[in-house]
């Protein structure tokens, strides 16, 4: 077992990688000074396991658990479902059903088709006499199926790589050629197979480009992934002066970035909810939603409100969403394949479709919030439940 030269607090601890995670409790528990009940609070790894968690993350001393809860109400592309949200935040899944409620009485939420597009980019730095895209344009259809022969499995299932564009850029640190590889990732988030496949062109370039070759990733500004939804909402419900008030806020976030980016937190937190939920990626999913909502060059609210000729508040969302339901934690976790279970559903792209209505859902119920009673009142009512029982 690794031995501590002094007791002062020190960082550096050689070798911890290689230990078990009894020995790295022992380690952090004579640097930070825990009690036995608090290393038995560690050992809670809930329905992972501890066998399982470890293999999660490295230098792993104990399980982190959060509740799982169901948002309801949902009726989207005319079909209901049961929402499971991971929070520690109460309001957030009272929030999104409410939102859910609100668009019941005109059909619920209605998301358009969309198709399960990423992209992979390929660094290579240019000289002037490079002429990149005229190499690359004749063998543009090889390089295709030379990458689907190596990831045959998901050409299997009708996806694969698709299409090979070429883009010449200026940086800092002079030009460079960027080459874009778009995948047809199917049910899979994506980033794994588009990495791998990102690792293959390079090697097909190797021989002429060697030297000149520096990234090969995934970009998380899943463009080929945005899903849009829409609800009308009922206006009585809310009342039609919290109503005409709520499209005022909305475009004080249209015009201000200091408030979009709040209104858009409002949107993700019933996306990360459904997406810790089922093993996504929440990291990607807000790379992804912030990177769109300043693809202009300016930050703008991921959602739309305004009152229709008959006075009802409508509102739509347009969102990238890289999500899967298949590798990865998503097939790892036994509780993400329950909430995945619990909403029914075969597919990413029905999934992608649910995490966008849900997040159209949250906005709703947060801007009626602020519009009425205030945002802090209706959240803190909520928020003081989980102090009632430590008193």
């Amino acid at each position: 077992m690794m031995t501590l030269k002094n007791s002062a607090p020190s960082s550096r601890l050689p070798g911890f990688h290689n230990l078990s995670i009894k020995e790295r409790q022992e380690i952090i528990k004579k640097l930070s000074g825990l009690t036995n009940e608090e290393i038995d609070q560690l050992n809670n790894f809930g329905n992972l396991g501890m066998e399982l968690g470890i293999k999660f993350s490295e230098n792993v001393i104990g399980g982190y658990t959060l509740p799982i809860s169901i948002a309801t109400n949902f009726q989207i592309n005319s079909k209901d479902y049961l929402v499971p949200m991971v929070t520690e935040e109460s309001s957030v899944v009272a929030a999104a059903s409410y939102g859910a409620k609100l668009a019941r009485k005109y059909g619920g939420f209605v998301c358009d088709p969309l198709e399960n597009l990423m992209i992979g980019q390929l660094q290579i730095l240019l000289e002037k006499r490079d002429d990149i895209e005229n190499f690359i344009r004749p063998l543009k259809s090889e390089f295709l199926r030379k990458i689907n022969e190596q990831h045959s499995t998901l050409s299997s299932v009708g996806g694969g790589a698709k299409e090979l564009r070429f883009r010449k850029i200026q940086s800092s640190r002079g030009g460079m050629g960027i080459l874009e590889l778009e995948v047809d990732v199917v049910d899979a988030m994506g980033a794994n197979i588009v990495n791998s496949m990102m690792e293959t062109l390079g090697k097909l370039l190797q021989r002429k480009y060697h030297e000149k070759i520096r990234a090969k990733i995934v970009s998380n500004l899943a463009i080929g992934r945005i899903c849009k939804c829409k609800a009308i909402f009922d206006t009585e419900e809310m009342g039609r002066d919290v109503a005409h008030k709520l499209v005022d806020i909305y475009a004080f976030a249209e015009a201000d970035p200091y408030r979009a980016v709040t209104h858009n937190k409002g949107i993700m937190n019933g996306i990360i909810a459904l997406a810790l939920a089922t093993g996504n990626d929440t990291r990607a999913l807000e790379a992804a939603a912030h990177g769109y909502a300043s693809i202009d060059g300016k930050y703008r609210p991921l959602s739309r409100f305004y009152l229709n000729e008959e006075g009802n508040l409508v509102g739509s969302i347009s969102v990238p969403l890289p999500m899967g339901i298949i590798g990865g934690i998503t097939s790892m976790n036994p509780v993400s394949r329950i909430a995945l279970k619990i909403l029914g559903i075969s597919t990413a792209t029905e999934l992608i479709q649910i995490a966008s209505a849900v997040g159209l859902a949250q906005n709703i119920s947060a801007l009626r919030a602020l519009a009425d009673e205030g945002i802090q009142k209706s959240h803190m009512r909520l928020h003081a439940r989980k102090f009632e029982n430590r008193r």
